[in-house]
Order: structure tokens, then C-alpha cells, then sequence
């Protein structure tokens, strides 16, 4: 199994046993789709967004801070063992690729100010 594989089972494993009563969140209708926590909810526990959970959870750990990994432990009440489990997968997800800013062409920067020019 590789590492986004083990990401997406783990974190969606732990957030499957939690419910909503446990979490401290109330239960809004009987009838949830999913089994334990929502995204949305663990995001909001965890204090980040939708998208950075999703994200996360899809097996994207790379760069998450200690920080971020700690507000997801919390969110998702993980023991000793399982928080640095978390901690393992992230470091084995390495770090965020750095963008490098692209050069700008000469040309292309001399037809941008004389294009906004108006006669």
C-alpha cells in the first residue's frame, strides 16, 4: 500500500469512529449519510478548511504543519500511538514542492505597458 493509500485509509478510519455527540458537535437529523464525523466537521474541529481536510484525507500530507497534524489529532481524538502514526505519514510525505517564480520575458513585459497605453 503506499503512503497516500495508508493517509486516506487512517484518516478516514478515525473519523468514522467518532460521532458527532462525542465530538461535542450536536446531531442535526436522525439519518447521517456517512458513518461518524462529516469533513466539514472534522475541518471545523480542527480549525482548518474544507478544501485542507479534503485535501489531507485524499493523502495529501506533505507540509502540513505540527500544528495542523495537532488540531487533526485533537479533531479526531487519536491516543499516543495513533498521533504519532499521523506524525510518520506526514514526515514520509516529505515536504511541499517550493514553486519557482517563471523569469518574465522582456518582450512580453515591454508589450504589457505598451498595451495599457491609450492614445
Amino acid at each position: 500500500m503506499d503512503n497516500r493509500a495508508q493517509i486516506r485509509e487512517f484518516l478516514a478510519s478515525r473519523r468514522a469512529r467518532i460521532t458527532p455527540g462525542q465530538a461535542g458537535l450536536p446531531a442535526y437529523g436522525g439519518n447521517r449519510r456517512v458513518k461518524g464525523l462529516r469533513r466539514e466537521e472534522v475541518a471545523l474541529l480542527a480549525g482548518v478548511s474544507i478544501d485542507y481536510y479534503i485535501r489531507m484525507e485524499r493523502g495529501d500530507l506533505a507540509g502540513a504543519s505540527e500544528a495542523v497534524l495537532d488540531g487533526v489529532a485533537n479533531a479526531l481524538q487519536l491516543d499516543d500511538a495513533e498521533r504519532e502514526h499521523l506524525r510518520a505519514l506526514a514526515r514520509s510525505a516529505g515536504p511541499t514542492a517550493t514553486r519557482r517564480a517563471r523569469p518574465i520575458r522582456l518582450g512580453a513585459d515591454r508589450k504589457t505597458k505598451t498595451s495599457s497605453r491609450r492614445p
